[in-house]
């Protein structure tokens, strides 16, 4: 089954998909699957948690350990709202309680021992170093269920008892299925059809075509509210770096020089759109996985310069944004297809290329078709855009999504806007091919070390000395 475009923009909250939405995902499965389903729930009264690699190592800065008390619960990251999970975290810690199972109609209460819950930064499992293992036993102390979940980036889980390769029931194959860039653009030459189109007819096997769209919409709006909530946001974001927030008065400095939006402040707006979708992201706000959290604000950034200085765009006029929107997202969700199934989007995994790089790579592919780009134009500039992402580490200061990464947010939609723009002087013409970079970042990814594989041990995490 290959990934769909809805799986890789998902509505989550704060502040990373891989540590914060997929552990929430993954407790709340153990408990739908593993106990609901089993109709051994009701019986559950001691849980043990242990944390493994990357999770345990900056779990703390990740906000992964309530994220996990949340999904025990049963609540879904798509639907919770951040001021649910601040009220419910408060009081579970003020209870020292969790209401398990509740939002999947049991909640009995459940003790939080601080002895259930083992962290084990050192040990990585052989799957993939974001791993966690949940195990539910009854007032007998006989174990009732045990299974070991993998986050492998974007929200995306795995469990040890999955068996690969298995597809939808029922579900009719895709008409242009492809894992590869050179299948894709084979669809592409064969139908005559731009790369927003074939992850289209694609997508539409799922659900209908004004579904798809109005889903693609849903999910911009979302981008959107985020980047307004931040504009509206005081203080200093929360975790204890003292990072001040930016995005608010840059806004009101901004509208105040550009009130005319000038194209001539695109680049101002791009930035600003990058470090408020990401401060709201470190707040623990709603957020899209564009396709990670931590990479969060750039196809929204590089978005905003499609939708209102694009061929035909207006800042007036929202119908004129709906469509740019829908053939800029399902364009960069083609190409988010391509590091999923042939590389990687975890920072735990590959290091921040993988995370940051996909990111612009997919905004890059996108901008570039709304600009009105060929298909190799399009492929050319993803291409572009993750070949000087290559060997990006992930070393965030203090485990938290703060320094660098909202910058670095900023940096790499500007790079995407640059990427765009230079496959469209070309005629799509390139040495090196978009196969070849995303098989080069997968090795780079593998051949780093794990310092600066999203563990808080190296690079800037450890050489930034506190005042």
């Amino acid at each position: 089954m290959q990934v769909s475009l809805f799986d890789l923009f998902r509505v989550g909250i704060g502040p990373s998909s891989s540590h914060t939405v997929g552990p929430m995902r993954a407790a709340r499965r153990f408990v739908a699957e593993e106990l609901a389903a089993s109709g051994t729930a009701g019986r559950a009264v001691r849980l043990e948690v242990d944390l493994f690699g990357s999770l345990a190592a900056t779990g703390a800065g990740h906000g992964t350990f309530p994220a996990v008390l949340l999904g025990l619960e049963g609540w879904d990251p798509e639907e919770l709202l951040p001021a649910q999970a601040e009220e419910r975290t408060a009081e579970m810690q003020a209870a020292g309680l969790i209401r398990f199972a509740e939002q999947l109609g049991f909640g009995q209460p459940v003790p939080l021992r601080a002895e259930d819950f083992t962290l084990r930064p050192l040990t990585v499992l052989e799957r993939h170093t974001n791993a966690m293992r949940m195990k539910a036993f009854d007032a007998e102390d006989m174990l009732l269920a045990e299974n070991t979940y993998y986050s492998v980036g974007g929200g995306f889980v795995v469990a040890e008892s999955d068996e690969a390769g298995v597809s939808a029931d029922g579900e009719a194959p895709a008409p242009y299925p492809f894992s590869s860039p050179e299948e894709l653009m084979a669809h592409c030459g064969q139908t005559g059809l731009p790369i927003s189109q074939i992850m289209l007819a694609n997508e539409a096997v799922r659900r209908t075509e004004d579904e798809v769209r109005e889903g693609i919409w849903r999910i911009w709006t979302v981008m959107e509210d985020c980047r307004s909530s931040a504009l509206s946001r005081t203080g200093p974001l929360p975790g204890g770096l003292n990072v001040r927030r930016r995005a608010p008065g840059w806004h009101a400095r901004l509208s105040a020089q550009d009130s005319e939006r000038s194209y001539a402040y695109w680049q101002e707006w791009v930035n600003l759109t990058a470090l408020a979708v990401n401060e709201e992201n470190a707040s623990g706000g709603r957020v899209v996985t564009a396709p990670t959290n931590g990479a969060a604000g750039i196809i929204p950034a590089v978005g905003f310069y499609a939708a209102h200085y694009g061929p035909g765009a207006s800042f007036a006029r929202v119908q004129d944004r709906r469509a740019i929107v829908t053939a800029y997202l399902l364009t960069a969700a083609a190409v988010g297809v391509l590091y999923k199934e042939q590389a990687s989007i975890s920072g735990a995994e590959v290091g921040c290329q993988g995370e940051v790089g996909s990111a612009s790579s997919m905004a890059a592919a996108g901008l570039c078709e709304v600009l009105g780009g060929t298909a190799a134009q399009v492929e050319n500039a993803a291409e572009i855009a993750m070949e000087h992402s290559l060997g990006l580490t992930c070393d965030p200061i203090g485990g938290l999504v703060q320094v660098p990464c909202i910058e670095r947010n900023a940096i790499a939609a500007g790079k995407a806007v640059n990427a765009a723009r230079m496959a469209l002087m070309g005629d799509g013409e390139h040495r090196v091919s978009l196969s070849e970079v995303i098989a080069t970042m997968r090795e780079t990814g593998k051949d780093m070390s794990h310092k600066y594989k999203e563990t808080a041990l190296g690079g800037l995490a450890v050489n930034v000395v506190e005042c």
